[in-house]
């Protein structure tokens, strides 16, 4: 995990662009890992089952 890498994933994430799970593989980590340096920043995690559920 480069920290590059990590504030570019988190900046994609925060604006909708990528899913958590797209967050986590640009950077190297776990998805409970891209959680935890989310929430570390003040960043909110979505609930992404919901969203996918309401897109058509």
């Amino acid at each position: 995990m480069s920290f590059r890498s990590l504030m570019t994933a988190m900046t994609l994430y925060r604006s909708r662009t990528i899913t958590l799970e797209q967050a986590a593989d640009r950077s190297n980590v776990s998805p409970a890992k891209m959680e935890s340096e989310l929430r570390s920043r003040g960043i909110p995690v979505r609930d992404e089952s919901q969203e996918s559920r309401a897109s058509p």
